[in-house]
């Protein structure tokens, strides 16, 4: 399907209550499938490709701000046939996707389901955003991010992820993926969330949501989780960036409880 200009490529299984769970960088929708074989049976579960991630194919022109994520969140839901209220499912940049989303549609959340992400104005990016914010110089450090770069990175900050988990992660980062990467963190400055955040924790105030931390996040720090007040906070001290490959039970439970 056609999404805002994407080709975008999506997993679509069973039937009920729709459940739409959305990647972060350098993800594609695939990081989903542990979880959503283990909701057979309980739900409708959709993931997308993001735009220019994975099978999805953007157009350069593609707009990277929150109204604009919003826009292609509604589209993908609106395409797929999705009418009902859905629980919402995110991690890393999939936060900013579904929250813009969220915000612009509150009477479409049943229930959101969040893994370390952020969408407030006074995060401050980690080292390698900021690099990728940087004019040639996140060019030329994605340039020479090859196999073995990549793999030694995944291993130091994220232990727990198997070979096989790292290379299918690595085997979706073409050159086309890495022109989205600086395009999306360098149209994404924290400050852009400010005037967003107040209506995402109103909206987390009346849905019932759950927050799932990975606390050995190399990239964001354990104490952003508490700053979704008003949702269920559970923190994995042993689980790094990736908790929905490294703990898909307990993501697949806790997205069951607001089935």
């Amino acid at each position: 399907m056609v999404i805002d200009g994407v080709d975008t490529f999506h997993h679509d299984r069973g039937a009920g209550r729709p459940v739409l769970f959305l990647h972060g960088n350098p993800d594609t929708a695939d990081m989903w499938l542990p979880v959503v074989g283990r909701l057979e049976e309980h739900a409708r579960r959709l993931a997308p490709d993001l735009p220019g991630f994975g099978r999805s194919k953007a157009a350069e022109s593609f707009d990277c701000s929150l109204p604009s994520m919003a826009s292609w969140v509604d589209g993908f839901l609106d395409a797929a046939g999705v009418r009902e209220p859905v629980v919402l499912v995110v991690h890393d940049f999939g936060g900013p996707y579904g929250f813009a989303w969220a915000v612009k549609h509150p009477e479409r959340v049943a229930g959101m389901v969040i893994s370390n992400t952020v969408f407030f104005p006074d995060y401050r990016w980690h080292t390698w955003a900021r690099v990728w914010r940087t004019p040639w110089l996140g060019e030329l450090s994605l340039w020479g991010m090859n196999w073995p770069v990549y793999r030694s990175q995944m291993k130091k900050s994220s232990p727990r992820l198997t070979e096989e988990q790292i290379r299918h992660q690595y085997s979706f980062i073409t050159p086309a993926t890495k022109k989205m990467i600086l395009k999306l963190y360098r149209a994404t400055d924290p400050e852009n969330f400010r005037d967003w955040t107040p209506r995402l924790l109103e909206l987390l105030g009346n849905a019932p949501s759950r927050v799932l931390w990975a606390d050995r996040d190399p990239y964001i720090e354990p104490h952003w989780a508490e700053r979704f007040a008003g949702a269920r906070i559970t923190h994995f001290p042993e689980c790094s960036h990736w908790l929905p490959l490294e703990e898909p039970d307990a993501v697949a439970d806790h997205v069951k409880q607001l089935l």
